[in-house]
């Protein structure tokens, strides 16, 4: 047995885990269960803080389930990301409807996924708010392994 079998999981360890996502009504957002393991380093922005919390002090072969608040999680949705954009800036024959999802440039030049909300003749109404934000997530996992994150 080598010391990392008993590592417990603190900043600056490499976690390689299966996760699986789901809202309260059980429906599943996002899992790689079934599939190989993702590793990260604990604080590298690879998971929310409020996800990340819950894992210290898990060691390898440990399973456990949260339940993670928006506040904890995506957050609340914020009224000042629901946005009117002119109907022009959309290519003309594009099919708009609401549920649509589009990605947008952002002052920095990144991609920002939007939300279609509402299609009038002129504007349409996009929500910017992350998809899961206001939702609770019940967050599964499964450590495989914990190392220190210097030995990468």
């Amino acid at each position: 047995m080598s010391e990392a079998m008993h590592l417990a999981i603190e900043p600056n360890t490499r976690i390689t885990l299966n996760f699986s996502l789901a809202l309260e009504t059980g429906e599943e957002v996002d899992s790689n269960f079934g599939q190989d393991p993702v590793s990260f380093v604990m604080g590298d922005g690879s998971l929310l803080p409020g996800f990340e919390r819950r894992l210290l002090g898990m060691r390898a072969g440990d399973e456990a389930e949260f339940r993670i608040p928006s506040e904890e999680g995506f957050g609340d949705p914020q009224d000042d990301n629901i946005q009117e954009i002119p109907r022009r800036e959309f290519d003309e024959g594009a099919p708009l409807e609401p549920g649509m999802l589009f990605s947008f440039a952002d002052a920095a030049g990144g991609e920002v996924p939007g939300m279609i909300a509402a299609v009038g003749e002129d504007s349409v109404t996009v929500d910017f708010n992350h998809p899961l934000s206001g939702r609770t997530i019940h967050f599964r996992v499964r450590i495989a392994r914990v190392e220190p994150a210097e030995l990468h």
